[in-house]
C-alpha cells in the first residue's frame, strides 16, 4: 500500500485536499443556483416551465462533466480519449432528443 502513496523519489505525495474542496464549492454553487431557480421562477407559464427544465438539464450536464473530468481524471487524458467518450454521449443525447421531438407525438395517436 505504501508503494502507491510514495513516488519514485521516495517522497510522499502531497494530499489533494485543496482540489477536492475546490470541486466541492463549485458543485455546491451550481446546486445552489438550481435551488434558487426552482424556488423563484414560476412554472405557471409555458416559458417558465421550459426555462426551468432547460436550465436544470444544462446545469446537470455541467455538473456531470465536471465530476467525470475531476474524479475520473478525464481532464488529464489525451484529447483523442476525451473525444472518444464525449462524442458518443453527444450522439446518444441527440438520438433521445430526436425520439422525443419527432416520435413522441405519435404515442397518443396509436392508442
Amino acid at each position: 500500500m505504501a508503494a502507491h502513496i510514495e513516488n519514485t523519489t521516495g517522497e510522499k505525495a502531497k494530499p489533494q485536499t485543496r482540489e477536492l474542496w475546490k470541486v466541492f464549492w463549485i458543485l455546491l454553487f451550481v446546486t445552489a443556483i438550481e435551488f434558487v431557480i426552482a424556488f423563484t421562477v414560476s412554472s405557471d407559464t409555458s416559458f417558465g416551465k421550459w426555462f426551468k427544465i432547460g436550465t436544470f438539464i444544462l446545469l446537470t450536464f455541467v455538473k456531470s462533466f465536471y465530476i467525470v473530468g475531476t474524479f475520473m481524471h478525464l481532464k488529464e487524458e489525451v484529447k483523442s480519449l476525451i473525444w472518444s467518450i464525449v462524442l458518443p454521449v453527444i450522439f446518444v443525447i441527440w438520438f433521445l432528443v430526436a425520439l422525443v421531438l419527432f416520435e413522441g407525438g405519435y404515442l397518443g395517436t396509436i392508442r
